[in-house]
């Protein structure tokens, strides 16, 4: 609401699923409320984050090492890789939660073993990257250890040294939407669109999978590598809303989210690549970490020890961090509201699937919504902020939203104003100063210049410095409007292809 991690926008300019017509919208809708609903459920709360903000390194601001364990030792400091997912590393109630946060602590515990003297002490220092961005980041020096699970590939190990697995026999396996019910063999994924994590092993299990198709004189997979921004999760998330047709995903995350997400299909007699080793990577000059490393997972951390089935448990197994939403509801919600959002934002020259994903973010479009703070309705609208905009009924749904609409506008013209903006980075700046407020969103700004960054980028400048102005609550909140915002995007494409190929098959069939 408007008041007082690392994310790149896809391009903005599409058009908008607003304008599609009839029965094509209706699907639209359905596909983008199957996945908004997913994800709003784990949009972020407000949290304090004193405890966690000092072990935090952001990117920009750490200086490039690459010393092994007896350099490291003398710096006092192990800075870990690590992606922000909700199974792996998260903040929680001001507190670092996820499987590889309790890893790297209890890593950091075995070092630290035996010395009393907290100046003598050993901190681990987290660097939070893409996915993609985990070994080209740890070979360019700006972390020690890429903590993920990462599949020991031929490929990766040309580049990076691995720990022992911290699990083994783990299967990469086809997940679909309930199209596809049953698959037998490679020959029915050919000319299948399969929609996977940027720079996964998986690409390089499905290219293989491609070679031999080739051979067959059969169409190859088509590959998709998704946004650099989005997770395995993430994907998934838009197989279930039928967004993308299919994806692949490591056995112990389907199974997962198989609790959760009813509109998939988990092949699991369908595996693309089996008996994966997965664990962390390390410099190939860094063979006394690479030692340490795998000393501790061997004796406390992999699976089969007390430990690793304890944490796998809590986090793969459990499903205390995930749960169903009400899908049909926002379907609803949004085939009702979609032209009220069209019409304001047409008035104050704004982006209607922008407002209406900013809707999602507020309040699942829930105009009884109130806050602990005072803030009403759908978009969660101060009194204030409804005063300082001339509006007088902001409490009432249509009124709500247009207040939204002519703060928006506001915000743009007073912050978001620099003529330095590229087109399509203006979107993201204006979510960060509605939720943080323009004081803070301005503060933000200064210390994005005094770090070096770009005051006119969010994604990869202006959310470090946010991260650390505010802690965690506006970087995420930009990051899942984003997610809604690219949503859209892919549904209304996909319809369009839809209604296109039907255009030009029926001359043909008439």
């Amino acid at each position: 609401m408007p008041q007082s991690h690392f994310f790149s926008p896809v391009c903005f300019m599409v058009k908008q699923v607003f304008h599609l017509k009839g029965s094509l919208m209706k699907r639209a809708i359905h596909g983008i409320t199957l996945l908004l609903s997913c994800i709003f459920m784990f949009h972020a709360q407000a949290v304090e984050v004193k405890d966690v903000d000092g072990n935090i390194l952001p990117y920009y601001e750490n200086n490039t090492f690459t010393g092994d364990l007896d350099e490291i030792k003398e710096r006092k400091v192990i800075r870990a890789l690590v992606t922000y997912s909700r199974t792996d590393f998260f903040i929680h109630h001001g507190h670092f939660k996820g499987m590889q946060f309790e890893l790297l602590k209890r890593y950091e515990d075995s070092l630290n073993k035996g010395v009393k003297k907290e100046v003598d002490k050993i901190r681990i220092k987290y660097v939070p990257v893409r996915f993609d961005q985990l070994i080209p980041s740890l070979e360019e020096g700006h972390g020690d250890i890429a903590a993920a699970f990462l599949s020991i590939t031929p490929h990766r190990q040309r580049r990076v040294a691995f720990a022992t697995s911290l699990a083994t026999s783990v299967d990469e396996i086809l997940v679909t939407d309930k199209t596809i019910d049953s698959v037998t063999g490679f020959h029915d994924l050919s000319g299948l669109d399969i929609t996977v994590l940027k720079g996964s092993s998986y690409i390089e299990h499905l290219n293989t999978i491609n070679r031999i198709l080739t051979k067959q004189g059969r169409l190859p997979i088509n590959v998709i590598e998704a946004d650099k921004n989005l997770l395995s999760e993430d994907i998934l998330e838009m197989v279930n809303a039928g967004i993308v047709k299919a994806t692949l995903i490591d056995d112990y995350k389907a199974e997962l989210w198989a609790q959760v997400f009813d509109n998939i299909v988990v092949h699991k007699d369908m595996p693309i690549s089996i008996n994966n080793y997965v664990g962390w990577a390390v410099r190939q000059n860094n063979p006394q970490l690479q030692q340490s490393l795998t000393e501790f997972v061997e004796k406390q951390a992999k699976q089969g020890t007390l430990v690793g089935n304890s944490l796998f448990k809590t986090y793969y197994e459990n499903t205390q961090w995930i749960k169903a939403a009400d899908v049909q509801g926002q379907k609803d919600k949004l085939a009702k509201l979609a032209p009220i959002f069209q019409k304001y934002a047409d008035k104050y020259d704004y982006d209607p699937i922008a407002l209406a994903a900013q809707g999602y973010q507020e309040s699942t479009l829930n105009n009884n919504a109130v806050s602990h703070r005072g803030a009403v309705g759908i978009m969660q609208i101060m009194p204030s902020t409804a005063k300082e905009m001339g509006m007088q009924n902001f409490r009432q749904l249509e009124a709500n939203i247009a207040t939204a609409a002519k703060y928006v506008a506001w915000l743009k013209r007073h912050f978001v104003n620099d003529p330095g903006i590229k087109e399509g980075e203006d979107l993201p700046l204006i979510w960060a100063a509605y939720n943080a407020g323009p004081g803070n969103f301005a503060k933000m700004q200064k210390r994005a210049e005094k770090m070096g960054l770009d005051k006119n980028v969010w994604f990869g400048n202006m959310e470090i410095a946010a991260g650390m102005q505010t802690g965690r609550e506006t970087v995420q909140y930009v990051a899942n409007v984003y997610k809604y915002y690219l949503a859209y995007t892919l549904s209304q494409q996909i319809e369009q292809q839809k209604a296109d190929a039907i255009a030009t098959k029926q001359p043909e069939d008439s």
